[in-house]
């Protein structure tokens, strides 16, 4: 989640201002130890740095340093230098083996004269690890989606299939119009955001599980992502190929699914017959939980031969997910089903036909006969939308290209251009809709904390108790944790000012038992 904290490290070297530099720590299984050098001294105390640690370098250093990396054999993996001006970047390495780093003896070529003491600050931030996968057929506007939704050119789009090889990953703001009104109440300084992870997959294409296309190896980048936007193509073009020579939403969602079933087939039955086989140890500590009623391995090859007959009848695993035990999802998840994770579909149409679109799906709900009146410019949307209701998915109407091309717009005129188009109501559909749809299907709720240095928006899991919620500020907060005082964002709203919600006893004093709600905004007493 959202947590920030500083380390400050005392180095000598000559200084100058240079830009931040910024390190990424991707999907370590273990901890990693990071020592800084310049060339002449360095860090005596490793930083201890879990996974999806984001570390900033806010000074910028001229020095010479080099980071070794050992993996757990003591093998020599990988050795990066860096030299005066470069900027202050480090752990380029991600692996799943476990890794650690040491700084070797100082690096004496290109020294810098030492110039007095300086500060070398590095800010933490460990963010929300939930990823976002994008995934569809090539072709369908994967990659024009994940720029419009970065707001830049982070991933090619080009019209040929497999533009995308490697998966480019981006940080997105979730919209709240609530910080702004928060932010007038407290009079705040300055207004943060959450932020979604979206990832952009290479298109997968018939036969991807045997190793078609781009194959397997992409098939994994999907069982990382916790939830998936699957991009259907519902418009047509004769200048944009289609890999199947036809536009046929139903078909290309059907193919997607079939390979990610596939795939989950043969991950099932690999655990399946290593359960069958089971060595005497297994045996053991199976038997000596049973009686404990912990989970067995005897209950979870039943749950797998539960999967694959669903899997071998053509059904993906989310939609019966309801039906299994909280027990079975566990193992489930571990297992990394692919066909297990949540969708949202997002129909990519001509930017033409978006108001229409989007009116007959909020329409639908309550008036299923709506398709038939706009049958012309919605029958590819329908198949989307017949296809989702199966497994009571959300569809979101988006038009890439239209939104890719309100990224240079300022607010005022994005408004303008879209009213010109019959949009009226911005937060409905697009990218803010699938945003929205996205922060949802994963489970996640905001609370927010409100001062006049900043508003600010915090995302957690649904049931999160108050400690936990505090020690996603700080794990400080959680540690000394007495009290949260909460109050409902509308009684806030309604009070005028926090002042005026005490005096009208809308704040509350919760204990460690609270579960925070969508909403609160709250204020946490500690005790370090």
């Amino acid at each position: 989640m959202n947590r920030r904290i500083e380390i400050r490290y005392r180095l000598y070297s000559n200084v100058r201002a240079a830009d931040a530099g910024l390190g990424h720590v991707q999907s370590l299984t273990s901890r990693v130890c990071i020592r800084m050098c310049t060339a002449t001294s360095y860090s005596r105390r490793p930083t201890r740095l879990p996974s999806g640690l984001f570390a900033k370098a806010v000074d910028g250093l001229e020095f010479g340093a080099a980071v070794l990396f050992e993996n757990i054999q003591g093998q020599k993996l990988e050795r990066r230098a860096f030299y005066p001006g470069s900027m202050v970047a480090f752990v380029g390495l991600a692996s799943t083996l476990g890794l650690r780093s040491r700084c070797p003896r100082p690096l004496r070529e290109r020294a810098p004269p030492l110039r007095g003491l300086s500060r070398l600050r590095f800010t933490r931030t460990l963010r929300c690890k939930l990823q976002t996968g994008i995934v569809g057929l090539p072709n369908v506007g994967k990659s024009t989606l994940f720029n419009a939704l970065c707001e830049q050119t982070k991933a090619e789009a080009a019209n040929f299939p497999f533009c995308t090889i490697e998966p480019n990953v981006g940080v997105v703001t979730v919209p709240d119009s609530r910080l702004d009104t928060l932010a007038q109440i407290g009079r705040s300084s300055r207004i943060v955001p959450t932020y979604l992870e979206f990832v952009d997959i290479a298109g997968l294409v018939k036969g991807a599980s045997q190793g078609e296309g781009l194959g397997n190896r992409f098939l994994s980048h999907i069982r990382e992502c916790d939830a998936i936007v699957h991009v259907v193509r519902c418009f047509q073009d004769e200048n944009i190929v289609h890999v199947a020579g036809r536009v046929s939403p139903k078909q290309d969602m059907e193919t997607i699914d079939t390979e990610l079933m596939l795939a989950d087939v043969a991950l099932v039955e690999k655990r399946l017959e290593r359960l069958r086989k089971p060595s005497g140890s297994r045996r053991a500590a199976s038997a000596g939980t049973a009686t404990a009623g912990a989970w067995t391995e005897e209950a979870e090859r039943t749950a797998l031969e539960r999967v694959a007959d669903t899997l071998n009848a053509g059904v993906p695993v989310r939609r019966f997910w309801s039906e299994y035990a909280t027990e079975e999802r566990q193992a489930l998840r571990r297992l990394g089903l692919l066909t297990a994770k949540p969708v949202i579909y997002a129909a990519n149409v001509a930017d033409t036909e978006l108001a229409t679109v989007t009116n007959t799906l909020v329409e639908a709900t309550t008036n299923p006969e709506i398709w038939r009146e706009h049958a012309a410019t919605t029958a590819l949307v329908y198949q989307v939308h017949e296809y989702a209701r199966q497994e009571q998915a959300p569809v979101v109407a988006v038009s890439a290209q239209l939104e890719s091309e309100l990224v240079d717009l300022s607010p005022a005129e994005r408004e303008q251009y879209l009213e010109s188009l019959g949009i009226t109501d911005l937060n409905s559909i697009g990218l803010r809709a699938l945003v929205r749809a996205t922060y949802e299907t994963l489970g996640l709720c905001t609370f927010f904390t409100c001062g006049p240095q900043e508003s600010r928006a915090w995302t957690i899991p649904k049931g999160t108790r108050a400690p936990q919620a505090a020690g996603v500020i700080h794990s400080d907060f959680e540690r000394g944790f007495i009290r949260a005082e909460t109050v409902a964002y509308a009684d806030l709203v309604k009070a005028g000012s926090l002042s005026g919600a005490r005096e009208q006893g809308l704040v509350r004093s919760e204990g460690k038992d609270y579960v925070v709600q969508e909403g609160d905004v709250v204020l946490f007493r500690f005790n370090v």
